[in-house]
């Protein structure tokens, strides 16, 4: 428990650190996109590399793995159902959306959870993985549909995958499959990078909450409330639910539901501030999930414990 604590107290220690940013005028306005951009087409690439080249493919094949990237694909379906019904939202807009609903922190919280909760760090990896993988070239290639090109979905799809996120996760995972490693002298500058994108993207969320109130009519309350529930309650519940119907184990039960219960990615934040779409619905329900996801972790070890 005490390394949950320990990885959401620096979490939002970076993202005050950016809140005090932009009150005291450091950073202004549009400026705080410069650090969104360095983060989407550079430190963002060389993180995804770093961590992709140097994991174990083999990790892929787990049940959690399934159960997990399963219950989140149900996760985004429930919010593009409850967007239908009750708050229509473009289709940037409902994408986003439906990513907070099913994209969870794999990294900044998915790995001391993994540690100090479920006592090894290579849970989440394979998480992380499939959503570099699968999850986000989805998105992305949404949102570059979105960009007013009329030359269709294969343009839009064309755009995607030579987004740099994507070919850095491809690179990385070819590095990955094919066993090869480059020399010291050129991953420590790659390195350098990567560790500058949680940071940035952290600053760049808190500056962005100077001036703002989180929930406030009129910026999409309805559409927060829901992801957030999904996130924090339906997607942990489906995750479950899965694992008794397969016959998953006592303890990866566990560890599907604790995985399931994460907050929602900063980084989803990063992808909306770029393409400037659904930046307040993103932002405040990351802000939702990330406070509240302490409670859900706690209770779900709570029971396993008991």
């Amino acid at each position: 428990m005490l390394g949950v604590v320990q990885g959401f107290a620096l979490i939002l220690s970076i993202i005050g650190i950016g809140y005090l940013i932009g009150l005291f005028g450091v950073v202004k306005g549009e400026q705080r996109r410069v650090l969104n951009v360095v983060a989407f087409y550079v430190a963002s690439p060389a993180l995804l590399f770093d961590v992709l080249q140097s994991s174990d493919p083999s990790v892929l094949i787990s049940p959690v793995v399934l159960v997990t990237s399963v219950s989140a694909v149900a996760a985004a379906a429930l919010f593009v159902l409850a967007s239908r019904i009750w708050f229509r939202r473009d289709l940037a807009t409902t994408a986003l959306g439906a990513t907070t609903a099913g994209y969870i922190n794999a990294n900044n919280l998915g790995l001391p959870v993994a540690i100090y909760i479920l006592g090894d760090a290579a849970y989440v990896a394979p998480i992380l993985i499939m959503q570099l993988l699968v999850f986000a070239p989805t998105l992305l290639t949404v949102l570059e549909s979105t960009r007013g090109n009329r030359r269709g979905a294969l343009a839009a799809v064309g755009r995607a995958v030579t987004n740099p996120i994507i070919l850095a996760s491809a690179a990385g995972l070819v590095f990955s499959l094919a066993g090869w490693q480059l020399p010291q002298i050129a991953l420590d500058p790659i390195q350098m990078l990567g560790a500058a994108a949680i940071p940035m993207v952290l600053l760049s969320f808190g500056i962005s909450l100077h001036g703002q109130r989180a929930l406030q009519p009129g910026s999409g309350r309805s559409a927060v409330l829901t992801a957030s529930i999904i996130k924090l309650i339906a997607m942990p519940l489906i995750a479950w639910l899965m694992c008794l119907a397969l016959g998953v184990s006592a303890h990866e039960t566990f560890v599907a539901v604790t995985v399931a219960a994460l907050p929602t990615a900063q980084n989803v934040y990063n992808y909306a501030a770029t393409y400037r779409r659904g930046e307040i619905i993103v932002r405040d329900t990351i802000m939702v999930t990330t406070f509240a996801s302490l409670v859900v972790i706690a209770f779900i070890a709570w029971i396993a414990a008991a």
